[in-house]
């Protein structure tokens, strides 16, 4: 993790993204990270996890989240129904670059099932320490909300 500034981490994970949760909560640890669960591996209802990550994230309690689950498309559907957030599902570590750079996405979602350990974390890690560009994307970006 090489960005300076310390950072307010929201992350969550439903059974599938469980074990990724723990090994990010780990790599993340020079950061304030709040674990919103789940804190087992049992089967859960990736929604429990994701709305309250997507809200702390929403309403300026924390700079970013990072949700994880077996495909990521469970958890960034779930996110995006909060008017702020702008959920990206990230597999490459381009794409968590261009998530920031031309989205002022907020939030990771991860796909434990077809990404390595390794590459979650070089996401996150990119992810957390790409700027957003503005300029000609801030307008499109603005034009997301309902």
């Amino acid at each position: 993790m090489s960005t300076d500034k310390k950072l307010k981490i929201a992350i969550g994970a439903d059974h599938a993204g469980f074990d990724y949760k723990e090994l990010l909560k780990q790599h993340l640890g020079t950061h304030e990270v709040k674990d919103f669960g789940t804190h087992a591996p049992d089967s859960v209802d990736y929604p429990d996890f994701a709305h309250p990550v997507a809200s702390a994230v929403e309403n300026g309690e924390f700079d970013f989240g990072v949700l994880v689950c077996g495909s990521a498309n469970g958890v960034a559907i779930t996110a995006n129904k909060h008017q702020q957030i702008r959920a990206a599902i990230c597999w490459l570590n381009e794409l968590a670059s261009l998530a920031r750079q031309h989205n002022n996405a907020n939030i990771i979602c991860i796909p434990a099932r077809f990404v390595s350990e390794k590459l979650a974390k070089e996401m996150v890690d990119t992810f957390l320490n790409t700027p957003f560009e503005g300029g000609r994307h801030a307008n499109r970006v603005n034009k997301i909300s309902c």
